[in-house]
């Protein structure tokens, strides 16, 4: 490749990635077949918990390196999304509330995933390397690095569909995270989407873009490695989830 993409060429190799987003994931596959149980369920609902309480702290740090006003004052919508206030609209208690919601009509009790005590060490220290990468990066990096979300609403109708057949003990109001992000990510997508084609235009930069949005698959798609090693292979020394909340 000696000449840029255009901007619809260069959309099209970021939507590409989707082959590696962790909707393939054998845990992941599994969850969509309604093959894992309550106790594997529950692992994986409090261990995507972390990601969540750290996802408003990734956009804090982007916004920190961020000089353009503008731009500042659309993302910010996204900590408010996530943390809950005013300008939430529909979801005033915000996304992190309704993830335990959700935790709660599974079974995970709400000081369970607030005190963190079943987030496996691959987990928080994939989520770790995520928000690291945001704090050290380029604000448009950070950007880029949010593109993932192209892949998102594809995963939250899948669980909206097959959950009540398939795990039909979940009270049907937990899964409310899910039906607000389909339209919360189409237009975080929108947004995210329109300033990485504005800014990575070069040959070089559309590369590093690619090489970005595959490193924020991976730390997704490792999050899932340690929940299948320690839920699905009960690999040592992690926990069952049920038997640790009946200690």
């Amino acid at each position: 490749m000696t000449t840029p993409w255009t901007p619809a060429e260069f959309e099209q190799q970021l939507r590409s990635l989707g082959r590696y987003y962790h909707i393939h994931h054998p845990f992941q596959q599994m969850m969509f077949e309604g093959k894992l149980n309550a106790a594997q369920l529950r692992g994986w609902v409090a261990n995507r918990f972390y990601y969540q309480v750290t996802i408003p702290r990734k956009d804090a740090a982007l916004l920190f390196n961020c000089p353009d006003r503008d731009v500042r004052r659309v993302w910010i919508q996204r900590i408010l999304d996530h943390d809950g206030g005013p300008a939430t609209d529909h979801i005033s208690d915000g996304g992190i509330e309704a993830w335990i919601r959700l935790g709660e009509a599974c079974g995970v009790p709400r000081e369970e995933l607030l005190d963190q005590r079943h987030v496996l060490p691959g987990v928080r220290f994939a989520v770790d390397a995520y928000i690291n990468f945001v704090h050290q990066a380029d604000w448009r990096e950070g950007v880029c690095s949010s593109l993932t979300e192209l892949f998102a609403p594809t995963a939250h109708r899948q669980r909206l569909q097959s959950w009540p057949d398939h795990y039909p003990w979940i009270d049907s109001a937990g899964l409310q995270y899910f039906r607000n992000r389909l339209s919360e990510a189409h237009r975080d997508v929108d947004h995210g989407l329109a300033l990485t084609l504005q800014h990575f235009t070069s040959v070089e930069q559309q590369h590093r873009a690619l090489h970005i949005v595959k490193f924020k698959l991976d730390v997704l798609w490792a999050m899932l490695d340690a929940m299948y090693l320690a839920y699905i292979q009960n690999m040592p020394p992690y926990f069952n989830i049920e038997d640790a909340n009946h200690e």
